[in-house]
């Protein structure tokens, strides 16, 4: 049925990324650097931890899709974000948005709104994310439950993602993804997922590397990816007995993943 196509469209992005080997440029933050490097790697792409507007201009250009994490925010960094995201729209590459903590100053959400007026492919962000960046959108929002459940931030998802043309990911203990019109729900991974840092940093860096081997289909892209990561953590944790252990074996079952797997593994339906 439903979830034995998803399965096999999940299965068909993984094959590309390892047949393909996107190159992605990746500005992320300083606590996720080296899990979202090796995420890309396990999962058959180039990961490039290139943020020098300097390089930007040379660079850019030539990679597959960009990823910018505003986790570790600097006033240094914006602009190189900036840049990057302005090259990558004027290119039509595809780039991925991770609005870490969107709500936790002025000067984040600012540069978050900034960089969501530069036309983010898909942004992928907590429920409580996704509402503060949709409640400063549309500050006349009601109606959006405080609880941040990410099924409370569905609605906010959708109007980001109509005012934005982007695709809209909502973590949580079901991922939702929206194109402001469909949307579906992506329901692997474990708890043990979220006592590990750079954990979200590392699927929205596998989002880009889907999305780069299928830019026009974004939406398909990033719920394959969110799912395909789960399903890594789901075998990681059959042999992992804490965090630590966890975050090695999700690298490894990422790497080692086959068709078998994904295809009886994912679970992805339309809500």
């Amino acid at each position: 049925g439903e979830q034995r196509e998803w399965g096999a469209k999940a299965w068909t992005y993984l094959s590309s990324v390892r047949s393909l080997s996107p190159l992605i440029q990746c500005i992320t933050n300083f606590v996720s650097m080296d899990l979202t490097a090796n995420t890309l790697l396990s999962a058959g792409a180039s990961p490039a931890m290139l943020h020098s507007p300097n390089e930007s201009p040379d660079f850019t250009p030539q990679v597959n899709a960009l990823y910018i994490n505003v986790g570790t925010l600097s006033d240094t960094w914006l602009p190189a974000m900036e840049l990057a995201a302005q090259l990558a729209s004027k290119l039509n590459k595809p780039w991925v948005l991770d609005p870490v903590a969107a709500g936790a100053s002025r000067f984040r959400l600012k540069a978050c709104l900034d960089l969501i007026s530069l036309k983010p492919t898909v942004i992928r962000g907590n429920a409580s994310e996704i509402i503060a960046l949709a409640k400063a959108s549309f500050p006349s929002t009601k109606g959006v439950d405080s609880s941040h459940d990410s099924t409370d931030a569905v609605e906010a998802a959708k109007s980001l993602a109509n005012s934005n043309g982007a695709v809209v990911a909502v973590s949580g203990a079901v991922d939702f993804v929206t194109d402001g019109n469909r949307i579906v729900g992506a329901r692997n991974g474990v708890p043990m997922m979220q006592k590990i840092t750079a954990t979200g940093c590392a699927v929205t860096a596998l989002i880009a590397a889907f999305v780069a081997t299928d830019p026009s289909h974004a939406m398909e892209a990033t719920a394959s990816a969110l799912a395909v990561f789960g399903v890594a953590g789901e075998l990681g944790m059959e042999t992992a007995r804490g965090p630590a252990s966890l975050r090695t074996h999700l690298i490894d079952s990422l790497h080692g993943l086959d068709q078998t797997a994904v295809i009886s593994g994912v679970k992805i339906t339309a809500i």
